[in-house]
């Protein structure tokens, strides 16, 4: 690991500041008799430099609770805050921004553009911005996830694992204040996934990021510091430490209502 990544990382940048948090947050949709809660008085704190998993049975809503979150989706009521800003209360235009200069997103699906080669996909969001990459940052970034002979190729001829690391390393290039993963090593074969756990563990261990990662896998969430469990809407329990063990056995816990949720 580079000094530049040393630099204001782990233990100097984690503190009890809160990097994002919901209030008794409510997500419906529909209306009526067809009217779905998909989140239903939901309260979470993440904290800085903490990488927090997030787990529930298909349709739990941990994928619409980030997505709230991240200000990709709009909740029914309550609140959500990135830092100390209430992201409700933005229009479009600062939405758009916050999300651009202080969210990092990797998704299951890449999201890869198939013109541009690794480095220009990297740098795309800030391209974007208006901003200048900064270089050591961006070439430390490079570094850890391993892309350093491989910037030049495009997206078709990358692995998939390859391909994830990309996606990795351009949401974080920005040096953003908090990063949402969802489903990250859905697409990947397990040798690729690890690689890239383990480069999301650094992320936050060396670097001072935090993440918030959406899975279903247990492997997954015992890289996290701690783990948060949805059901039927609800926030259900919390688990810090997390081993592969312990996470499997609460969720094989849920009741056959949490599980059919």
């Amino acid at each position: 690991m580079t000094d530049t990544m040393r630099e204001g990382s782990g233990s100097e940048r984690a503190s009890d500041e809160v990097a994002a948090r919901t209030a008794a947050l409510f997500k419906t949709y529909g209306s009526g008799d067809s009217a779905v809660d998909a989140l239903k008085d939901v309260s979470v704190s993440i904290t800085r430099g903490r990488f927090v998993a997030v787990m529930g049975p298909s349709g739990s809503g941990k994928s619409t609770l980030m997505h709230c979150m991240a200000g990709l989706d709009s909740c029914t009521s309550g609140s959500v805050c990135i830092g100390d800003v209430e992201i409700s209360e933005l229009d479009d235009k600062h939405l758009t921004q916050l999300r651009r200069d202080k969210v990092g997103f990797v998704f299951q699906s890449f999201n890869l553009l198939p013109t541009l080669n690794a480095l220009e996909n990297i740098t795309l969001p800030l391209d974007i911005a208006g901003r200048e990459p900064d270089k050591e940052w961006l070439d430390s970034v490079v570094d850890v996830v391993g892309l350093g002979d491989r910037l030049k190729h495009r997206p078709a001829e990358l692995s998939g694992g390859q391909q994830q690391r990309v996606a990795c390393a351009r949401a974080l290039a920005g040096k953003p204040e908090i990063i949402f993963a969802d489903e990250p090593t859905g697409n990947l074969d397990s040798r690729s996934g690890t690689q890239v756990l383990a480069f999301l563990r650094d992320f936050v261990t060396d670097m001072g990021q935090t993440i918030v990662m959406v899975t279903h896998d247990p492997r997954a969430a015992a890289y996290a510091d701690e783990v948060l469990f949805l059901a039927d809407g609800r926030t259900v329990g919390k688990m810090t430490e997390p081993t592969v063990e312990r996470v499997l056995d609460r969720m094989q816990g849920f009741t056959p209502r949490e599980a059919a949720a």
